[in-house]
């Protein structure tokens, strides 16, 4: 059975936090007071509706109440943000995501039980700087608390040496999940597979692992 998500204000991170949701097959039930915001993301997900989340006989009708998780997105009104939140806890929403402009506004959407505080700005700001600090680094997929999923191109200093040889997991931490070479790309790697130079690696590890992994 799919999960159901509902997003409450679709400007640029509820709109693309809808559509991300419903390309990965997610049922998502979208709302806004705004028309030309509702008709942008009307063709990818499963319901969206023009309407005031603030009146609950709205929230009722359009069934997002019912959903397993609702992401809060109201932009800069703090105000209708709080408003939003006691109607969606009280109403026994099971998790409700809220984004945060500022740390007061964090901390008080916490304490009405808000599940988790989102920062948008500040937690890219975050995983970018972190990013630069990583050279080599070509993407990187959050995966778990301290863990990402990331591809990276092979230090130097690994090539010509196998896997277990090398023994990254236990001397690291790092999880060597496939290995592309040109067109070439191995998947969960057996201990005998040998890294070359320009190697690119998927890796499941802690930011720290990996920076280990770099270092000359």
């Amino acid at each position: 059975m799919r999960k159901t998500f509902g997003v409450i204000g679709l400007g640029r991170f509820g709109f693309y936090v809808a559509k991300t949701l419903s390309e990965a097959g997610a049922e998502v039930i979208a709302l806004d007071k705004d028309p030309d915001r509702v008709k942008k993301v009307s063709d990818f997900v499963t319901h969206a509706y023009i309407t005031d989340a603030l009146e609950e006989k709205a929230l009722e009708e359009s069934g997002i109440l019912n959903a397993d998780t609702v992401i809060l997105s109201v932009g800069q009104n703090v105000e209708a943000s709080i408003l939003v939140a006691v109607l969606l806890v009280s109403r026994g929403v099971k998790e409700v995501i809220a984004k945060a402009i500022n740390p007061l506004h964090g901390e008080v959407l916490k304490r009405l039980g808000v599940s988790r505080i989102i920062y948008p700005e500040k937690e890219m700001a975050i995983k970018l700087a972190k990013s630069l600090m990583l050279s080599g680094v070509l993407q990187e997929l959050p995966f778990a608390p301290g863990y990402s999923i990331f591809e990276l191109k092979a230090p130097r200093k690994l090539d010509g040496r196998t896997l277990r040889q090398l023994d990254l997991r236990n001397k690291l931490g790092v999880s060597v999940l496939a290995i592309k070479r040109g067109n070439e790309v191995v998947v969960n790697p057996t201990a005998d597979a040998v890294i070359k130079e320009g190697d690119i690696l998927l890796v499941l590890a802690s930011e720290d692992s990996v920076a280990k992994l770099q270092e000359s």
